[in-house]
């Protein structure tokens, strides 16, 4: 009873003409940002913070939030149209959504998006408002070394994302470590691989390079390609609603997706990103056709894309229970409270039952804007591919240089972009996947960070990633990973090794 009465509170609250209209214009900005590559919400968010201090404080969360999540959506547009993802967690959802335009299914990858981000959003929402403290208290559990440990089985993980050889995937990865660490040394102060550039001081945007690999890359492998090559990708667009096989097939990745994306999304680091990575992994883990994926596979759509917005969604639950944000958005968020004079932790539900409860509401109500948003611009979307690429290819180079630029208004983010659409055409050349690279480059500083903490809690005993029960089961299965994947691949291809 407790709980019906709670989210009457929270219909109340953001079903008013004023909550309703900043859901839906930060859903729409959320799109948007998503679309155009670059921007990012976390930018976004930054800028729109003064507007903030003008709203009641439930007004301003149900926007900031509504910009968070739908950049989620928006993120995958561009993605599958035109092999460039808007936003981070979008990148897995480029390896099968573009091979899925390329074939004539733009239009049934982007209902796929949209429709498994509805369910995941609801019920990653739902999630919060039943379970919010109880999984709150479950993140705490994990301590530096059990971080440390579950992104060391990420990484282990995403080697079953790269085709081909082994020993790429690995080298990959540990490309993206070296990457990662490009910077100064929090700890130290010592500068790390800046080569003498001061822009590299804050370390290499994930952004740039993520636009340069996919975006730029792609056009220098485009226009390297024979023009019947180019013009066979315009097929033509078939129905964008998913058929009754199509559905069949996307079931389980959805749920799959959304439970991975619900649990990771509370743990600090995780979220959006990491979620799809994994999601992306495991349904490639479970298929019986595993050859399938980065080929046009629709459950390499549906899982990270379910996944990533219920990492969004779930990642507001360390923020709004203990006042711990999960991720560089939930800190923004978390700030535009402390302006608002709220004190974001678990006495926020107990005395500020308004803003908890129609925050949670606002989110059901801003994922079915989002779907009636996008379903019925699908048919716009994949008219960009109808566009002759010798235009389309200008208008994307535009947006990625303009999309660099505003990162940290300097031209040096546009090489760094144009530096990495090179190094990702050679990485297409040589057969190397770029996913596992990404996620060495994202996790590669978190690891450093909680492999020094994990040590000086242990005062220099390696031997707590191990005495840790959480800690050890991981390590035990990044282990059981990489032999169950290496070994088969010495006798038998690597395709047919995940088979058996």
């Amino acid at each position: 009873m407790d709980l019906i009465h709670n989210l009457g509170i929270g219909f109340g609250e953001a079903l008013s003409l004023t909550n309703l209209f900043y859901c839906f214009l930060g859903t729409l900005l959320g799109t948007l940002i998503g679309v155009l590559p670059g921007l990012g919400p976390a930018a976004t968010i930054a800028m729109l913070l003064p507007v903030t201090f003008t709203l009641e404080p439930t007004t301003a969360l149900i926007m900031l939030a509504g910009i968070y999540y739908g950049a989620q959506y928006g993120g995958s547009t561009t993605a599958i149209l035109v092999n460039l993802p808007g936003e981070p967690s979008s990148v897995v959802t480029v390896l099968d959504g573009y091979q899925m335009a390329r074939q004539g299914r733009a239009g049934t990858a982007l209902a796929t998006a949209a429709l498994g981000s509805l369910f995941a959003g609801c019920v990653a929402t739902l999630l919060i408002a039943f379970a919010a403290p109880t999984l709150s208290a479950l993140a705490l559990q994990f301590h530096a070394a059990d971080y440390f440990s579950l992104m060391v089985l990420g990484l282990i993980a995403s080697v079953a994302l790269a085709q081909g050889s082994l020993l790429k995937a690995l080298a990959m990865i540990v490309l993206g470590l070296i990457t990662g660490i490009v910077g100064t040394d929090v700890t130290s102060g010592a500068y790390r691989l800046t080569f003498g550039f001061p822009e590299l001081l804050d370390g290499v945007s994930i952004v740039s390079v993520a636009m340069g690999i996919f975006g730029i890359g792609e056009i220098i492998q485009n226009l390297s390609a024979p023009e019947e090559a180019r013009t066979a990708q315009k097929a033509k667009i078939a129905s964008w609603l998913p058929t009754r096989e199509e559905f069949r097939q996307i079931t389980k990745p959805v749920l799959r997706g959304t439970a991975l994306g619900s649990v990771l999304g509370l743990l600090p680091g995780g979220g959006a990103m990491l979620s799809s990575f994994v999601a992306y992994a495991v349904e490639k883990r479970v298929s019986d056709h595993p050859e399938r994926f980065g080929k046009g596979a629709i459950e390499g759509v549906a899982a990270p894309e379910s996944a990533n917005n219920a990492g969004a969604q779930t990642s507001f639950i360390p923020m709004l229970t203990l006042g711990i944000p999960s991720n560089v958005i939930m800190a923004l968020m978390t700030g535009a409270m402390l302006i608002q004079g709220i004190q974001p932790g678990p006495s926020i539900i107990h005395e500020q039952p308004q803003l908890f409860w129609g925050l949670i509401v606002s989110m059901w109500v801003g994922n079915l804007m989002l779907v009636v948003l996008n379903l019925p611009l699908i048919g716009l979307w994949v008219k960009l591919l109808t566009i002759p690429y010798k235009y389309l290819f200008l208008a994307i180079l535009t947006f990625c240089a303009i999309g660099a630029f505003t990162l940290n208004f300097s031209s040096f983010d546009v090489y760094v972009m144009v530096l990495f659409g090179f190094i990702g055409f050679l990485f297409r050349r040589l057969s190397c996947e770029p996913a596992p690279f990404l996620l060495g480059m994202v996790l590669g500083p978190m690891m450093e960070e909680y492999l020094r903490r994990a040590m000086l809690l242990s005062q220099g005993d390696a031997a707590i990633f191990v005495q840790r029960p959480i800690s050890a089961t991981l390590l035990a299965l990044a282990v059981f990973c990489i032999v169950a994947v290496s070994l088969p691949a010495i006798r038998t291809k690597r395709e047919e090794a995940f088979h058996e």
